[in-house]
């Protein structure tokens, strides 16, 4: 019986991958990548010779068992995408669906996924959040955003430069313009930037300035009616405290 091994790779800077990474594509009798020529480029910089064979969202319907059962058979095989960690907004749950159908070991390596560090740096609170990944680009996409309007968890997103402000725009319409937010771009490269603010001043920065790169927004859950009460009496004292300072006056 083989092993399939998940594999993160760098989401930007290369020095992000781990020894046991490097190792496992070293040892691998075969590296399924979701792009043979982006992992190619990956495995020559480090120096490694392995044999490559395309997974992507593509194939992976007719391929993932086949590639189960060889494994079920005895191969060891590791599963890398483009960047990050296979499965998340990647392709990689058919192949650990087939090859759990098959009582073969699946390992998943700890290591790089773009929404971790987002979430961490974006000053948002993070014990508890929801993880979206991409939006449906045109149907089912304004009844994703309606049915999180009262997620009290903070949200995560992924998203592609060219429609990132349109996506703003259409968070806040639903959320509303002073929801809380971060939207983190190239994150682990050169031009990092986690811009912050509200969802309407984060949009202003992206209308004024280019989108560049793939985005993370990290967005802020709403009130629950526990603590919406309790802002409502924190904001009437406060109110009436300024009222009391502008009589004394």
């Amino acid at each position: 019986m083989g092993t399939l091994y998940l594999v993160p790779t760098p989401v930007g800077n290369l020095e992000d991958i781990t020894l046991r990474a490097l190792r496992i594509l070293k040892e691998a009798d075969l590296v399924l990548a979701e792009d043979t020529r982006t992992s190619g480029m990956l495995l020559k910089h480090f120096d490694i010779s392995a044999r490559l064979c395309a997974h992507h969202k593509f194939n992976e319907h007719q391929t993932a068992d086949a590639f189960a059962a060889r494994i079920a058979a005895g191969e060891v095989m590791a599963l890398v995408s483009d960047a990050g960690t296979p499965g998340i907004s990647d392709p990689g749950f058919m192949l650990v669906r087939a090859a759990v159908a098959h009582g073969v070991q699946v390992v998943c390596l700890p290591g790089p996924t773009a929404f971790v560090p987002a979430l961490v740096m974006s000053g948002l609170p993070c014990e508890r959040f929801t993880f979206e990944g991409f939006l449906p680009q045109k149907k089912g996409r304004a009844t994703r955003l309606e049915a999180l309007r009262t997620e009290e968890r903070t949200m995560i997103f992924y998203e592609s430069p060219h429609r990132v402000v349109k996506t703003l725009q259409q968070l806040a319409e639903v959320f509303g313009p002073e929801r809380p937010m971060a939207a983190c771009r190239e994150i682990s490269k050169l031009h990092e930037e986690c811009v912050r603010g509200t969802i309407a001043e984060v949009a202003a920065h992206f209308t004024a300035n280019e989108p560049r790169g793939e985005f993370v927004l990290v967005v802020g859950g709403g009130e629950n009616a526990k603590q919406a009460a309790r802002r409502e009496r924190r904001e009437a004292r406060e109110g009436r405290h300024r009222s009391n300072d502008d009589g004394e006056d």
